[in-house]
């Protein structure tokens, strides 16, 4: 398993089927590629992507993964959580209109999604009270650190932790 290039792209979308949405994501990619699309409220910034996809490899790679499948460990390390069911109520997909983060590795299919989605980077732009609450942030962690620095740290503390 190996990681050749990654690119993340915003999107924003109307989802009238998760099952379906997920379902094109495959017939869209070949063997070897990851398309992986998040609900990109709960990201504050692209670095915290990055280094949550870089986090989800190293821990392949030192076979100290959480989760079997690559895509789900990217979302278990993006979120910050060790409970698949808790790393999917931060960054997965719901229904109705929504914000996408469309991470590709080892693939760059923006155009096609493009066909399905409405390009938008503005989707990056973080809330911070949603990302407060989401994470489960404390003022008190807001004084001594930036909110994207609270969150890689707490990406990295799941391989520390491990």
């Amino acid at each position: 398993m190996y990681m050749d290039n990654l690119n993340i792209v915003g999107f924003k979308a109307t989802i009238d089927s998760i099952d379906e949405t997920l379902k094109q994501m495959n017939d869209i990619k070949n063997d070897g590629e990851i398309i992986q699309l998040l609900n990109a409220d709960s990201i504050v910034s692209k670095n915290h992507i990055i280094h949550g996809v870089n986090q989800a490899f190293l821990a392949f790679s030192r076979d100290e993964n959480l989760a079997n499948d690559i895509s789900v460990e990217i979302v278990l390390r993006c979120s910050a959580q060790r409970q698949i069911s808790k790393a999917f109520n931060i960054l997965g997909l719901k229904e109705g209109n929504v914000n996408l983060c469309a991470v590709f590795i080892n693939c760059d299919y923006t155009e096609e999604l493009s066909s399905l989605f409405s390009r938008d980077d503005e989707v990056f732009a973080a809330d911070e009270n949603r990302l407060k609450k989401g994470y489960g942030i404390s003022e008190d962690e807001l004084k001594t650190m930036s909110m994207e620095n609270i969150i890689i740290d707490r990406i990295t503390k799941l391989t520390v932790n491990y």
